[in-house]
């Protein structure tokens, strides 16, 4: 895990899909917020990722996909989340990413909604039945944004994900561009405020996703 920052609001940004823990640094997302980081806005903690043996390891059965991203979860809850809130003495969170990135940064808002105070999605990638070929038990469900999240009523989580800064992006190159109308969708029908922006151009290159997440992150 690369750390940025002295202290501030903490910031994970999770790697894109088959990204690395460098990547964000790699292609200039760090440095966009290099301001808010400087002026002690913001401390940013990069992850590493495990997608490729998740969701993406088709040399194994849907259910150990599963199980290893719920192991990686949980690595994520111990290891980054409760350590960015004590380096940085702050009693929440904020998740975000690109594409498996956001799934990560929205999957864990809501399923673990007392830990984190904002996301920002960009491109996600929400529906995970795609990547388990007709699997499907509890856990898929609930790993799954698209199923999981309209049959969500405990007031427990409601009210804390109500309480949430919530941004979805997408775009006209998004491949799962449907995917984040569906989560918006959704999330209106819950009665859950959020943000939601098409931009024209986003989801070609990585030139135009830092400057959309340059503009989003760094306005929180």
């Amino acid at each position: 895990m690369l750390v940025f920052g002295e202290t501030g609001i903490p910031i994970i940004v999770f790697p894109s899909t088959l990204g690395r823990y460098y990547t964000p640094k790699d292609l200039g997302f760090i440095h966009s917020l290099q301001e808010l980081i400087n002026s002690n806005k913001i401390k940013v903690y990069c992850p590493d990722s495990i997608v490729n043996q998740t969701w993406l390891n088709f040399n194994i059965s849907p259910e150990e996909r599963i199980q290893n991203h719920l192991a990686y979860e949980q690595t994520i809850i111990k290891d980054v989340i409760e350590f960015a809130k004590y380096d940085t003495e702050n009693e929440k969170v904020i998740l975000c990413g690109y594409e498996f990135g956001a799934y990560y940064s929205l999957n864990l808002a809501f399923k673990y909604p007392d830990l984190v105070k904002g996301i920002y999605a960009f491109c996600g990638i929400y529906d995970m039945k795609q990547f388990i070929l007709g699997h499907y038990d509890d856990e898929a469900y609930y790993n799954n944004p698209l199923d999981y999240i309209p049959n969500l009523n405990d007031p427990w989580y409601l009210d804390q994900i109500k309480d949430m800064s919530i941004t979805i992006v997408t775009g006209n190159f998004d491949n799962h561009l449907d995917e984040s109308k569906r989560i918006s969708q959704i999330l209106n029908q819950k009665k859950i405020g959020h943000t939601f922006a098409y931009i024209e151009g986003l989801g070609k290159n990585w030139d135009k996703a830092r400057e959309v997440f340059q503009f989003y992150v760094s306005n929180l």
